[in-house]
């Protein structure tokens, strides 16, 4: 868990938050709960974000991933892209996230990857594909995030 990695950003966007003396990979890691799981973000950007995790630690009694952890998958990386879209004024805030499971896994790797379905000024949806090693679709989710303003969620209002 401890291991280094490096995420893939468009340089221009590692520019403008290294501007403002903000360290964007520390900002858009996975947090307490992704680090837990072992989500590992590989590339991030408004246009599509990739990490991956394990199955193992991640799986409910019967040995299969848990659903609820290919939530937490896609909910990570929907929310980083909405946040690469909103840019250093927005906030994202997860508002809705539904998640169909295809098919279980058992042992190995999956990977998401987030694409955006809507960009706007106050929302971001997000389509999260999760892949076994074999390329087989595990799980597809949606997630919408809210962009508030970043003073204001500061705030807390």
């Amino acid at each position: 868990m401890g291991e280094q990695h490096s995420v893939k950003f468009p340089q221009e966007v590692l520019d403008e938050y290294a501007a403002l003396g903000i360290d964007l990979p520390a900002l858009f890691s996975a947090g307490d709960l992704g680090r837990r799981m072992e989500i590992r973000i590989l590339e991030a950007s408004a246009e599509r974000v990739v990490a991956t995790m394990p199955v193992k630690g991640n799986t409910q009694p019967y040995g299969l991933l848990h659903g609820g952890a290919s939530a937490v998958l896609a909910e990570t990386l929907g929310s980083v892209g909405a946040m690469m879209h909103g840019g250093i004024t927005k906030v994202a805030v997860g508002v809705d996230l539904n998640c169909t499971h295809h098919r279980g896994a058992r042992s190995g790797i999956v990977t998401g990857v987030a694409t955006p379905v809507h960009r706007g000024r106050s929302t971001a949806t997000y389509e999260v594909v999760i892949s076994d090693e074999q390329d087989r679709r595990v799980c597809t989710a949606r997630l919408t995030c809210l962009l508030r303003d970043a003073e204001q969620a500061a705030a807390g209002a």
